[in-house]
């Protein structure tokens, strides 16, 4: 695995509404269709593998920023806006929750028949990963949720979620086809978590024997060796406190949308008149599309962009929503065309929250001003709100799967 690892998560009830998975699915749609157009599928699937950049999507789009429905609501989403594009943006997402899981290796075998890739072969490589996590690896987790993503170069990222026995918390396993060499000798740089007691780890080096009885798996290798391992554990409270956030981060992108509102930045005119709410949102887009991996250490951050399913740290407001959208469908079409003054200036909103960091000094403790930035944030979400909408009822994420 190149750049994956594990995520703990608290587990919530409740489903997600109709109206927020359908905004969901559209603007993750949007998100990894501007990064495939500026990097190419293959960087799509790297982030992917990264529990934090993961996070970090998945709260940019809505979800609550800690919760384990973000595995599920960003995996269903996905599926159901890249599926029906795949041939044009080269992705295929198989797999879901639950029973859709087991359904993994017969989609993997039509999108061989699609692509030209060894769809068996495929097929194959997601029987293992799940083995592995759930079988070889005896952490207390049992998985429920497999999602297999896959180019049409052959690259791949599973994200897989299992849970504990008695329900409290969940646990993300994130693979990568890039530098991975075995599935059975130590395929995990680490396996993080809370101690559970005994663990069984069939893929230790000192394993080999028992390996060698298990037929299934003792003889399948791939092409790479695993570089990195990243852990996420994210806390159990369903909020957004001062200390999930980067205050110098949140603290400079407020300024910048003020700042940019007030017509002081010339690079970014034809912003111009979007307003300082809008392009606070956009520039923790931006962020999540064209970023580093250092920015993603604090994914609480990302929910200041759209809210939450739970209303944390504020409920999500759909006028705002909307017009985004709006934005990032016109960018990404321009971009196609060749018109890309706007994908130019939208960049520029994320370097320049970073560079604004640099130079940041808050006046006040970074708890004070985070309390009055929220009730304010709250505040203006209400105004860019579409109450009538909430009273639609809307099924779980794991309702709006669809395959091709």
């Amino acid at each position: 695995m190149k750049r994956s690892g594990t995520a703990d998560l608290p587990i919530y009830g409740g489903a997600i509404p109709r109206w927020l998975m359908e905004r969901m699915v559209k603007l993750s749609g949007l998100v990894t269709e501007a990064i495939v157009q500026d990097r190419g599928s293959a960087e799509f699937l790297r982030r992917l593998s990264d529990p934090f950049w993961f996070q970090s999507f998945a709260a940019v789009i809505g979800m609550d920023w800690n919760s384990s429905g973000a595995t599920t609501a960003l995996m269903a989403a996905l599926k159901t806006s890249l599926n029906p594009r795949a041939r044009d943006l080269g992705l295929y997402v198989c797999g879901g929750k639950g029973k859709r899981s087991t359904q993994t290796p017969t989609e993997l075998l039509r999108v061989g028949e699609k692509t030209g890739l060894d769809g068996n072969a495929l097929a194959k490589y997601s029987r293992l990963s799940a083995k592995v996590d759930n079988t070889a690896v005896q952490d207390g987790y049992q998985l429920y949720l497999h999602s297999f993503l896959v180019n049409q170069e052959g690259d791949w990222t599973v994200v897989q979620q299992g849970m504990q026995a008695h329900e409290s918390l969940a646990r993300r396993y994130h693979w990568h086809s890039a530098h991975l060499k075995s599935f059975v000798e130590e395929p995990h740089a680490a396996v993080c978590g809370e101690h559970l007691g005994q663990i069984v780890n069939l893929v230790h080096k000192d394993a080999l024997p028992t390996q060698n009885s298990i037929l299934s798996l003792s003889r399948e290798e791939s092409r790479h060796f695993i570089q990195e391992f990243r852990h996420m554990k994210l806390p159990s409270y369903c909020d957004v406190k001062a200390k999930d956030v980067d205050w110098k981060r949140l603290g400079s992108l407020l300024v910048l949308a003020q700042e940019t509102n007030a017509g002081n930045f010339e690079e970014l005119l034809l912003l111009k008149g979007m307003g300082p709410r809008a392009l606070q949102s956009l520039a923790l887009l931006s962020e999540v599309i064209y970023g580093t991996p250092a920015r993603f250490s604090d994914p609480a951050r990302f929910s200041f962009a759209h809210g939450g399913k739970s209303g944390r740290p504020f409920t999500v407001p759909l006028k705002l929503y909307d017009e985004n959208m709006h934005f990032m469908r016109q960018m990404v079409q321009q971009a196609k065309m060749g018109q890309s003054d706007k994908q130019r200036a939208f960049q520029k909103l994320g370097n320049m929250s970073e560079r604004l960091e640099k130079h940041f000094t808050p006046d006040e403790p970074s708890e004070v001003a985070f309390e009055k930035v929220l009730k304010d944030q709250r505040k203006q979400a209400k105004s860019w709100d579409k109450p009538q909408e909430k009273q639609k009822p809307g099924p779980q994420a794991g309702d709006q799967l669809s395959l091709f």
